[in-house]
C-alpha cells in the first residue's frame, strides 16, 4: 500500500493509506508509524504537519463587535489542546473579580446542565 501512494503521489492514494492503514494495524502501530514519520521532517514541517493531522484551529483572530461570535465559531474549529490552553490563558489574564464572575458562570452552567 506504501509502494501505490508514493508511485500515484495522490491525495486520494494517501487517504486510502488511512483507510487501509486503520483497518490493518494496530492503534500502537500507527502511533509508533506516525511518530517515526514526524521525526523524520523538520521540527516546522513536522509541527504544522501534526497540526493539520489533527484539525489545528491557530491562533483566534481579532475580535470585531463583542467577539463573542467569533469565539464560538474559532473554538468550535479548534482542538483540546488549544481549547484548553487558550482558555486557561484567558482566566489567567483575567482581573480577580472577573475570574470570580467566570466561575459562577462555570458553576450556574454546569448546575443547569
Amino acid at each position: 500500500m506504501l509502494g501505490y501512494c508514493l508511485t500515484l503521489g495522490t491525495a486520494d492514494a494517501w487517504s486510502d493509506f488511512s483507510t487501509v492503514a486503520m483497518a490493518r494495524l494496530s492503534e500502537v502501530e500507527r502511533a509508533a508509524l506516525a511518530f517515526s514519520t514526524l521525526n523524520s521532517l523538520d521540527a516546522e514541517q513536522a509541527e504544522l504537519t501534526a497540526s493539520a493531522a489533527i484539525s489545528s484551529a491557530g491562533a483566534p483572530l481579532p475580535t470585531f463587535l463583542g467577539g463573542m461570535d467569533e469565539a464560538r465559531a474559532w473554538a468550535e474549529w479548534a482542538n483540546r489542546a488549544e481549547l484548553k490552553a487558550y482558555a486557561l490563558a484567558a482566566f489567567e489574564a483575567m482581573t480577580a473579580a472577573d475570574q470570580a464572575r467566570f466561575f459562577r458562570h462555570v458553576k450556574e452552567v454546569e448546575i443547569a446542565a
